[in-house]
């Protein structure tokens, strides 16, 4: 007998229904987020499984990949699309929200997502953790900024070392200001240092990367403009089209794209489109601020 089975994963907890080719609910149960659990639930209630269906969210890639490890045949569904047949039933609870999946992938009315392997979103982690401490490093220079400017102390343009120099000359003079000041750029110095850090670990990515390379070939196209577009694409066979991957990553031809009126492609590949601007406005840069 075929078995399908859905899905809904919370962070500790997993709701599992089992339903037969007719959609009848075979089997349900509640076990602990984690791939041994879930499999074992299935192996154990539906022996001849046929699809078992999942919704995108914050655990579905190491759920998919542990699952597809173990001989599973998962299948990652597009949340906004299960949304829009859950939302169809009268009462939402995890149960049901299982049963519904189930019954999803009895039915094959669902759009499969391409899951991006883990070296892609390792790639992506530490992109976004060198993106946030530039970010946190670009605040703390604000503030400072903006805590001498209040006493008519400008910095003016001042790179790399020369900005703390600078700040600190103007405070010194002012030990309560200095006192404010000081910490802060005690804070930024640990900061620029584990930006050293991962700018090294960058750019030994990039050496070691054949195709990574090949893009830095491109004017205006460093290590992270190279590394966010590599993780970013994942698999270049999953687009039929050249032109779909501009839509994918938020550049399209007219105001009117789909993906220009809900922002889904800008938002979801934020990181892309900031290098992207950063390398067409800097065109003979390397890309790593």
């Amino acid at each position: 007998m075929e078995h399908y089975v859905g899905l809904d994963v919370s962070l500790k907890l997993t709701s599992i229904c089992i339903v037969d080719r007719t959609g009848k609910v075979e089997r349900e149960g509640v076990v602990a987020s984690d791939p041994e659990a879930i499999a074992t639930f299935i192996k154990l209630h539906a022996p001849h499984v046929v699809r078992i269906g999942l919704e995108t969210g914050a655990t579905s890639t190491w759920l998919w990949t542990e699952l597809n490890k173990i001989g599973l045949p998962v299948i990652c569904i597009d949340a906004r699309h299960a949304k829009a047949v859950l939302k169809m039933q009268i009462n939402k609870s995890d149960r049901n929200d299982a049963a519904g999946i189930a019954r999803i992938m009895q039915c094959g009315w669902y759009k499969e997502v391409c899951v991006k392997d883990l070296d892609s979103h390792a790639t992506k982690a530490l992109l976004v953790s060198r993106a946030l401490l530039v970010k946190i490093k670009r605040d703390i220079e604000n503030q400072i900024r903006g805590l001498l400017k209040n006493l008519g102390l400008v910095i003016g343009r001042a790179k790399m070392n020369m900005f703390a120099m600078r700040a600190a000359q103007l405070a010194e003079d002012r030990s309560e200001l200095f006192a404010a000041v000081d910490p802060l750029l005690k804070a930024r110095e640990a900061v620029e240092q584990q930006i050293v850090d991962l700018d090294r670990k960058v750019l030994r990515l990039a050496r070691n990367n054949a195709q990574v390379r090949r893009f830095m070939t491109a004017p205006g196209i460093g290590p992270v403009t190279a590394l966010c577009f590599l993780a970013t694409i994942d698999d270049p066979a999953r687009f039929k089209r050249s032109r779909s991957v501009g839509a994918y990553v938020g550049l399209t031809t007219a105001d009117t794209h789909p993906a220009r009126l809900t922002g889904r492609a800008e938002s979801r590949n934020a990181a892309i489109r900031c290098c992207e601007v950063t390398s067409t406005r800097r065109p003979m840069c390397c890309s790593h601020a």
